[in-house]
């Protein structure tokens, strides 16, 4: 998982997101601020997929939920992540900045964000078959 900024001077929103390295597209998000509480959400539905190990890139928070020796920080291995993040800015320029009153339209936004990314991985497995 790895945290993902929209912000202002005034206000920062995270948007928190796990995958799978060899999956495509986002499994699991939340947006919120850059906290454990925050981040007790994503890692509730993360938890279940019972990985043998997390890769991250070292958010103090992060001990706090994935057991010893199941955290594996690395910058490189995030390059997954980052893509996934270079594609919502891609898609979502609008995103980059927004005030408190627009906030409210984030999560749509993300959820056709996320649509979008379906739908290009799917025709993307159609082009490689």
């Amino acid at each position: 998982c790895t945290p993902n900024s929209c912000w202002r001077k005034k206000a920062k929103v995270w948007i928190w997101t796990a995958v799978d390295h060899f999956k495509p597209g986002i499994l699991g998000w939340v947006i919120g601020n850059r906290s454990a509480k925050t981040f007790e959400l994503l890692w509730a539905l993360v938890d279940l997929w019972q990985c043998f190990f997390y890769v991250t890139d070292g958010w103090q928070i992060y001990p706090m939920f994935i057991p010893d020796g199941d955290q594996i920080v690395s910058k490189t291995d995030m390059t997954r992540v980052e893509g996934e993040n270079t594609l919502r800015r891609h898609y979502l320029p609008r995103l980059q900045c927004f005030n408190s009153t627009s906030a409210s339209v984030l999560p749509e936004a993300i959820y056709r964000w996320l649509d979008a990314l379906t739908i290009m991985n799917l025709l993307g497995q159609q082009d490689t078959n």
